[in-house]
């Protein structure tokens, strides 16, 4: 592994644009619970950004070697979760073991794309730009009519994430690397991730830590400032972002889950114990996501074996 006490993004130039913060005008995330009493607080068992830098860094290191594979593949968007994955897979492996893919579907994602294009350049990862339009226009023109992508942003949004897939593993195949995919926590939990999409990986470094503990992750990464402000957004549509799928922003849904999933608080004693802008239906919803979203944390099922 690298030294401990300097960051991947050290080795290049880092960026200090985004087009992409301007192209959805949104804000910087801010904190919606800033009045959460101090024992709530005390409860949700933050983890340590150094720690689970060392940690991550570790298990990077060991999964690849255990494999016996030559590296890793991070499918790249200019956001905060690829460019977090892809500094720790710097700082574990070496830049000459991490390639980055970067893969555009339409006008939304260009920003996106040129973003991840210059991080690439700053880490100092070999990295291609790949456009899937015309893949995914020909996909559609040969599916049935029956399953038309037109005017449909969930099926055609899955159908994007599944063929962002598809070129990850043949660029893994090719090169004897490992898939590292980008997913959090909190996306994991909530389901909001494609099955066999971007659900799918050999790896999950940050699979464990919520979306609040991977921007403090980038804060000890230096990853640059204008990554973190970025409204959290899928990508697809103009204007879409997290919040408005979810149904909150990341700093209520973290806390929802902390209580409801690790702690197993009921919604009622989770909407008193956060601040007064987090209401009971809130959390309600955001709960039965997670309960809703079980099939795509689980294998598939399949009949047991009889025992004669």
């Amino acid at each position: 592994m690298g030294d401990p006490r300097s960051t991947a993004f050290e080795s290049g130039e880092v960026p200090d644009r985004s087009a992409a913060v301007t192209s959805t005008g949104g804000d910087a995330p801010t904190s919606d619970l800033a009045g959460t009493p101090d024992d709530a607080d005390d409860s949700f068992d933050t983890p340590d950004p150094t720690a689970e830098r060392d940690r991550i860094r570790a298990f990077l290191d060991d999964a690849v070697a255990a494999a016996n594979a030559e590296g890793v593949v991070v499918n790249l968007s200019g956001g905060l979760d690829s460019t977090v994955t892809a500094a720790l897979a710097v700082e574990a492996l070496g830049a000459d073991r991490v390639y980055g893919l970067i893969l555009p579907c339409n006008k939304v994602g260009a920003p996106h794309a040129r973003d991840a294009e210059a991080l690439a350049d700053a880490l100092g990862i070999d990295h291609d730009t790949v456009h899937l339009q015309p893949l995914f226009a020909q996909f559609g023109a040969v599916a049935p009519d029956r399953f038309d992508l037109h005017d449909e942003p969930i099926r055609s949004g899955n159908a994007i994430a599944r063929l962002r897939m598809a070129m990850a593993y043949l660029a893994a195949n090719a090169t004897n690397r490992l898939v590292c995919g980008t997913t959090n926590r909190s996306e994991h939990l909530l389901g909001y991730v494609t099955k066999h999409g971007d659900g799918a990986a050999d790896l999950l470094p940050l699979g464990h830590l919520y979306k609040t503990d991977v921007r403090a992750l980038a804060e000890k990464l230096d990853v640059p400032e204008f990554v973190v402000e970025k409204p959290p957004t899928a990508g697809f549509l103009p204007g879409q972002r997290d919040a408005d799928d979810l149904g909150a922003p990341y700093d209520v849904i973290d806390a929802v889950l902390r209580l409801g999933v690790d702690r197993g608080l009921a919604a009622e004693a989770i909407a008193d114990r956060l601040a007064s802008g987090v209401d009971e239906e809130t959390v309600t919803d955001l709960l039965a996501r997670h309960r809703a979203s079980a099939h795509k944390r689980t294998a598939p099922p399949m009949p047991t074996r009889r025992r004669d």
